[in-house]
């Protein structure tokens, strides 16, 4: 069997990485014959894709099945395919202890579903990550890790063996997601100071995000995720405006265009938008117009014939 070579790192056997882009998070397939795993299912918009792409990888390994789904966060880009998946392959799903209430009474609030304008068909747990304990997944022991600041309720799993964490957004090459809980005033910069910090402790020789190409350049990815916080922490507005755009972004990679009123609907309907007008200081109408421009200017969009269409 052929193994994955990312830069001077060979990735271990039983690791298959989909790569997926931004609309879902990327998905970790972990096996051995006895035990299947993976690590984050996708957006809901692209479920058969996830479906599609486990099975293919069950037939090259010649494995019978899915046996767990286990979900970094429940960002709807990282859980939206758990339902379909579920239904195709009877799967266990195990999800960060503390978002086990949010998910038993299926409070779409408490799941930030409501709140940023985005879906997810409902599904269960059988299963909790608790930081600090292990998980067995294919053929690797992996550790639990806390890693909130980009959402509260995130994990990280390191397998210490191969210097492997998987980190879901907590850390890309890049930089890092949007700092969710500082758009409706609970903090998150601190959070992802300790969290940025867990990660520099560690040995990691390979790192593989919940978005954009594993990465072996650990610490240089770690330097530069501290100055963007730098940045962004000096100034909360800038924060505020950088996820508003990430979030019509987002919503963007799935609609491809919408006319804009419709936008313009969906801000007004969207409750983050709400806290976000207020720390800019903005009137609902002024973020309506603001937004989409922003969007423009940073060539992420444009506006033709009453339409905002998606650039890739």
């Amino acid at each position: 069997m052929t193994q994955r070579r990312i830069g001077d790192y060979l990735l271990p056997p039983g690791i298959d990485i989909f790569e997926r882009g931004w609309l879902s998070a990327n998905n970790i397939f972990l096996y051995d014959d006895h035990n299947v795993a993976l690590v984050d299912s996708g957006y809901c918009a692209h479920q058969q894709l996830t479906i599609d792409l486990v099975a293919k990888a069950l037939e090259r390994h010649h494995l019978s099945t899915l046996n767990t789904i286990v979900n970094t966060h429940l960002h709807s880009d990282h859980c939206g395919g758990n339902a379909a998946l579920v239904e195709k392959f009877s799967c266990d799903i195990m999800i960060p202890v503390s978002e086990a209430t949010a998910v038993q009474h299926w409070d779409e609030d408490l799941l930030s579903y409501q709140t940023l304008g985005q879906v997810c068909p409902r599904f269960s747990y059988q299963g909790l990550l608790v930081p600090g304990e292990t998980i067995v997944l294919g053929s690797y022991l992996w550790q639990i890790l806390g890693a909130p600041g980009h959402d509260h309720h995130s994990v990280m799993l390191y397998q210490a063996d191969h210097q492997m964490l998987i980190s879901a957004d907590a850390l890309w090459e890049n930089g890092f997601g949007v700092i969710f809980p500082e758009l409706w005033g609970e903090g998150g910069f601190e959070e992802v100071v300790k969290t940025l910090e867990l990660i520099e402790g560690l040995a990691v020789s390979l790192v593989i995000p919940g978005h954009g190409k594993p990465f072996t350049n650990v610490q240089e990815s770690i330097t530069t995720a501290k100055s963007r916080l730098d940045y962004l922490s000096s100034n909360p507005d800038r924060n505020a405006r950088h996820g508003a755009k990430v979030l019509l972004k987002y919503k963007l990679l799935e609609w491809r265009s919408m006319q804009m009123a419709q936008v313009q609907h969906w801000i007004s309907r969207t409750p983050i938008f709400s806290h976000i007008q207020q720390q800019l200081n903005m009137t609902e109408e002024e973020l309506q117009e603001w937004l989409p421009q922003a969007l423009v200017k940073s060539n992420a969009a444009k506006i033709e014939q009453g339409y905002l269409v998606n650039l890739d």
